[in-house]
């Protein structure tokens, strides 16, 4: 039963064959009984007429035996009688023959006693049918019965009843069985004839709907796995084109768009290599001016003491935007080999609590500075999983970073765990937080929830971005839980295995302590954004 759902929601030409052959199995079942019937009517009725002109010529026949003779006793008159009765059957060509005394009548001796030769069927003759008969000596009267014969067996048939008189012993009712089983054989012949020939109408229906439909579906299938084939980046693959007919037009039309859009990718593709040639070759032609600003920015910076104090700011200003400079330019050549596809990671087995550790002693005065104290939570997780520790590291920093940017100095909470297949690292922090529309972008480049609220730590607004491409190379998850006025949780979960998969995270996200209702990045996994 699960083949048949499957090939019924895959194959187009399967449930095409499989409707028409229902819709023409209905369609010839209906005109079938419609037939038998018709013939069946048809049979019924030519026999019944058959029957009544046998039946009425029999009785002429045996009243005119009856009238002609002079039997005036018993005897005479039973002789009579059989005498009619055998005409009776020669003329009707049935041997079904039942006589009864109608009654109502005065006694007599010398009527003879009734006699029928339907034997077991006898009881077939209804009262109504015996009822209309003794009410009309003129008339005469048929029903459809089934008949019985001596060995059981049963067949359709007719009986006609009337009325006749018998010299000296009275009226009499006369009652004729005929048998229908050659119009029974003939229907059944006609049926099984019908039935054999709908089915192989069926058949040949079913066999001529799929080569018609394998005709049609056949190309529509060449066009789907061709489309398949170009969404998944093989640009140069075709539909082949033959004749004249829609299916030619169709691949035709696909084949142009096929080729339009090949030539717009390759165009965008220049484009987009061009733009991350130029950011890096203006990156690394920037790190010489840069070096020379810097030594000179340097120096400056050294003696600015010996300055006045317009000077003296201006050497601290100098410094401080240079380095900012300088970092800018690390992340944009960071970027830039993300977008080119040329970033290889130095994986090696590193437990992610010690690497947690070491960042967060290399910030936490930073974070004592602004009145958030940062503590580390791992119950698990403690085992090696095969990572680069440099990216890792820079994940970890710019996650701390931004809690201590926006934790409104306030606790900061790291929190690290591990199973079988995965390790995690949360960082929580009980600052501003953020709203769903912020959410949705806060790993995009150079974007700020508050473009007005002034950076006291620093950054190029890269951070969060290069952390994304970190763990989207490891195969990662980096996703973030947020909450306006309840702070935000970064979740960073990475396989325990390089070539590992990720099923579930050890940490939860929503965070456990987050009372107010919050917003889950919309992402189950890293998005990847390319900007120029």
């Amino acid at each position: 039963m699960r083949r048949f759902r499957r090939g019924w929601r895959r194959s187009l030409q399967w449930r095409t064959v499989a409707i028409t052959v229902a819709a023409a199995s209905a369609a010839i079942a209906l005109v079938g009984v419609y037939m038998s019937v018709s013939v069946g009517n048809d049979l019924f009725q030519s026999r019944l007429n058959q029957v009544l002109v046998d039946s009425n010529r029999a009785t002429s026949a045996a009243q005119g035996i009856l009238d002609s003779s002079d039997a005036v006793d018993r005897v005479q008159v039973q002789t009579l009688l059989e005498s009619a009765r055998t005409s009776i059957s020669a003329a009707s060509s049935s041997r079904l023959v039942a006589l009864f005394r109608v009654p109502g009548q005065e006694s007599s001796t010398v009527a003879p006693q009734d006699s029928s030769t339907f034997g077991t069927s006898t009881a077939v003759i209804a009262p109504e049918l015996r009822k209309a008969v003794q009410q009309d000596g003129d008339g005469q009267f048929w029903q459809s019965v089934t008949l019985f014969s001596d060995d059981g067996s049963s067949v359709p048939g007719i009986v006609v009843g009337s009325q006749i008189t018998v010299p000296v012993a009275g009226r009499y009712e006369l009652y004729i069985g005929y048998s229908l089983a050659d119009a029974e054989s003939t229907l059944l012949f006609v049926q099984r004839t019908l039935g054999g020939a709908g089915l192989a109408l069926i058949l040949l229906i079913g066999a001529v709907t799929w080569i018609v439909v394998r005709f049609v579906v056949t190309p529509i299938q060449v066009a789907a796995e061709t489309s398949q084939k170009l969404a998944s980046g093989d640009l140069g693959v075709r539909i082949p084109e033959k004749g004249e007919d829609v299916i030619a037009t169709l691949a035709r039309s696909f084949n142009g768009m096929a080729d339009s859009l090949q030539s717009q990718i390759k165009e965008l593709a220049d484009l987009s290599e061009v733009q991350q040639r130029f950011v890096s070759d203006v990156s690394h032609e920037l790190r010489t001016p840069l070096t020379t600003i810097r030594l000179a920015g340097d120096l400056l910076y050294d003696q600015r003491t010996t300055f006045p104090p317009a000077t003296e700011r201006t050497a601290e200003l100098l410094h401080t935007q240079v380095e900012r400079f300088e970092l800018l330019l690390s992340d944009l050549l960071e970027i830039s080999r993300y977008d080119a596809g040329s970033v290889e990671l130095e994986s090696e087995p590193t437990n992610l609590v010690h690497l947690a550790e070491d960042v967060i002693d290399g910030m936490r005065s930073l974070g004592e500075s602004k009145g958030s104290e940062i503590s580390l939570i791992a119950p698990g997780g403690h085992l090696a999983a095969e990572m680069d520790p440099r990216r890792v590291r820079r994940i970890v920093n710019n996650l701390i970073g931004n809690a201590i940017e926006h934790g409104e100095g306030k606790p900061i909470i790291v929190s690290v765990d591990s199973n079988e297949s995965a390790v995690a690292l949360s960082v929580r922090d009980y600052g501003m937080g953020m709203t769903q529309a912020e959410i949705l972008h806060v790993f995009d480049r150079f974007w700020r929830a508050d473009p007005s609220r002034k950076r006291t730590i620093g950054g190029t607004g890269l951070g969060l971005a290069i952390s994304l491409e970190d763990a989207t190379a490891h195969r990662g998850w980096l996703q973030v839980w947020s909450s306006p006025g309840a702070g935000s949780s970064f979740r960073l979960t990475l396989p325990r295995r390089k070539s590992g998969s990720l099923k579930v995270s050890p940490n939860p996200l929503p965070p456990a302590d987050a009372a107010a209702p919050g917003f889950v990045s919309p992402h189950a996994e890293p998005r990847r954004d390319h900007h120029a």
